[in-house]
């Protein structure tokens, strides 16, 4: 029986093997929507705790829906709402420092759909997939950025404003994502507490913005671009 000889190349020697191109393509937007080794995805109630203030952190959380905010609570009991997270944002991300504790309470603003990724398996993630580790830090990057103009907010800021910019925040308004037609009805109490006023003002406030026609109720709240000359412009 005869053997096929192997190909040679035009110099008489055997030809090399071609290397497979067979690798699967990571898809960043697949993995950050799915279930999978090392993450689930996780449906919280509004007002529902997601993690406490001082407990391990073990998870990095990517929000898919809805919208969260981070408060913290100093020894005098007194608490504070520090950031308000909103779809296509990573938090928990002091777990990747290694052990450690979470610096504060995640709660869900309205309904919310997060994908949970334990820490082995994000650090994994964002050494071999450039991808996913670009967007994680213009994620982070973004995040700084919003803090810094919510502290300046909160401290030069009319509770008015406040109020509008995280309106605007909640709707999508400034993110890296598409802004959307409207927000899930977030309690008037809930609202107070991140502007840091009363409910008697953010109603007053929410009346004064439906009547200009920045807002309007149905169910959910409808946020018209046209909210932003309030930020803008007082």
């Amino acid at each position: 029986m005869a053997f096929l000889a192997r190909p040679r190349s035009p110099t008489g020697l055997p030809s090399p093997k071609r290397a497979s191109s067979t690798k699967t393509v990571f898809d960043v937007k697949l993995f950050l929507k799915s279930n999978g080794l090392g993450r689930k995805i996780a449906k919280f109630r509004g007002k529902e705790t997601i993690f406490s203030q001082g407990d391990p952190a073990k998870n990095v959380i990517y929000i898919q829906e809805g919208g969260v905010k981070l408060t913290v609570v100093n020894a005098a009991g007194k608490e504070a709402v520090v950031e308000i997270l909103v779809p296509g944002d990573f938090f928990g991300v002091r777990s990747l420092r290694g052990p450690s504790v979470y610096a504060a309470t995640a709660t869900a603003i309205v309904p919310t759909t997060v994908l949970v990724i334990k820490k082995e398996e994000m650090i994994r993630v964002l050494h071999a997939e450039h991808d996913f580790s670009d967007r994680f830090i213009a994620n982070v990057l973004s995040r700084n950025a919003r803090a810094e103009d919510a502290l300046i907010d909160q401290l030069f800021n009319s509770s008015e404003k406040r109020l509008a910019r995280i309106l605007l925040l909640l709707a999508r308004y400034g993110t890296q994502d598409q802004p959307q037609e409207s927000i899930p009805k977030v309690s008037q109490e809930m609202l107070a507490e991140m502007v840091g006023t009363t409910r008697g003002r953010v109603n007053f406030f929410m009346n004064k913005f439906r009547k200009l026609g920045f807002i309007k109720y149905n169910g959910s709240i409808h946020v018209n671009k046209s909210l932003l000359r309030v930020v803008l412009h007082g």
